[in-house]
């Protein structure tokens, strides 16, 4: 177990001097670095800064700002007039298999504001693979993108994977720091070969997504509405050998390419959650039902390998057993017990595609 509640900035020496610090003890100082003392400087954790995406006062403890700040404290010191221009809070940790990164502002730092998610700002989720999925080795990774509803401001990202997550977040912290908007997203030229992205590199499926949800083409749901809304009626466009390795739990099952024909198997008064691997289907499927006169009609975020991460609960994995014998003086007989099960590892299966991987 492990516990990151915080950071203290350790401002004792300039408490002792009488520098102006905030009630958490950091020590306040102007764009220049300067303290409340004109001839001391402060630089790094210990400081108050701007927040970049909001303007307001925030400690931000990070390296590479607190890099920035001793090369801008040195050049005014020796006669410059250099200024620092504010923190975004671009993050990224190793936490054993997993890369988590971050830019921008969170969501919950939103809803602290007052912003209203659907009025002030909204948001998307997407899972997609690191690189092209017919090349070997690529594994998902899940991207949260939070915006303006106009789609003129980014406000943050977040993305959790095992690969590729580093450039990505890199890619959103330089298009939020140069004021990019949803459509530049989509437009954004970046690297492509099958080892190291796709044609869309996930950045650019976060523009599409995003443009879909403002433009009104879709709607998605909250990654934990099939538990709150329980009369919503879930539809599974996965292919049947897809549900092998996960059964959506109280699912419809219609394939993508059967349902045109099944349409009237669905009742056009309930909600209806579409749900595939990854989301693409599923937005095909939304479509579909909404061209066909379907109104209450969302999408999954992030499809079934998403919904998998957030109900880890539902262990549809197959059980092996084996009957139980015991001897003659009451020993139980154990020949005949495995003493080892199959998994597959199907973290490369693609939406739709073949399985990558199976050990």
């Amino acid at each position: 177990m492990i516990l990151s509640i915080g950071v203290r900035p350790n401002s004792e020496l300039a408490k002792s001097c009488g520098l102006a610090v905030n009630e958490r003890g950091g020590i306040i100082v102007d764009d220049t670095l300067k303290t409340s003392d004109p001839d001391i400087y402060a630089v790094g954790d210990v400081i108050e800064v701007s927040d970049f995406t909001f303007g307001d006062a925030a400690m931000v403890p990070l390296a590479g700002p607190a890099n920035k700040q001793g090369r801008i404290a040195a050049d005014n010191i020796a006669g410059g007039k250099e200024t620092y221009k504010k923190t975004q809070g671009t993050s990224v940790a190793k936490v054993f298999d997993l890369t988590a990164a971050s830019t921008g502002a969170n969501e919950k730092a939103l809803i602290k504001r007052g912003l209203k998610k659907g009025t002030d700002y909204e948001s998307i989720i997407i899972t997609q693979n690191s690189h092209a999925g017919y090349y070997p080795g690529a594994v998902p990774l899940t991207l949260k993108l939070l915006f303006s509803m106009d789609g003129k401001t980014i406000y943050g990202a977040q993305i959790v994977g095992m690969d590729g997550v580093d450039k990505r977040i890199d890619t959103l912290a330089v298009s939020i720091r140069l004021g990019a908007t949803i459509e530049d997203l989509k437009y954004l030229e970046l690297a492509y070969a099958p080892p190291f992205s796709s044609a869309k590199d996930p950045v650019n499926m976060a523009g599409f997504t995003a443009e879909n949800l403002l433009e009104g083409r879709v709607s998605f749901a909250s990654w934990d509405s099939p538990d709150k809304n329980t009369g919503a009626q879930l539809l599974d466009v996965r292919e049947d050998a897809e549900l092998m390795a996960f059964a959506l739990p109280q699912a419809k099952h219609i394939p993508l390419g059967q349902l045109r024909d099944r349409l009237k198997e669905l009742d056009p008064s309930k909600e209806i959650i579409t749900f595939c691997a990854i989301g693409v289907r599923a937005y095909n499927a939304a479509r579909i039902l909404m061209q066909n006169g379907f109104a209450h009609v969302k999408i999954y975020p992030g499809g079934v390998r998403f919904y998998q991460s957030t109900h880890y609960q539902y262990d549809t994995t197959p059980k092996i057993t084996a009957p139980v014998s015991f001897s003659d003086n009451g020993q139980m007989e154990t020949k005949d017990i495995p003493t080892a099960a199959m998994r597959l590892d199907c973290s490369g299966m693609q939406c739709p595609g073949p399985i990558m991987k199976v050990f």
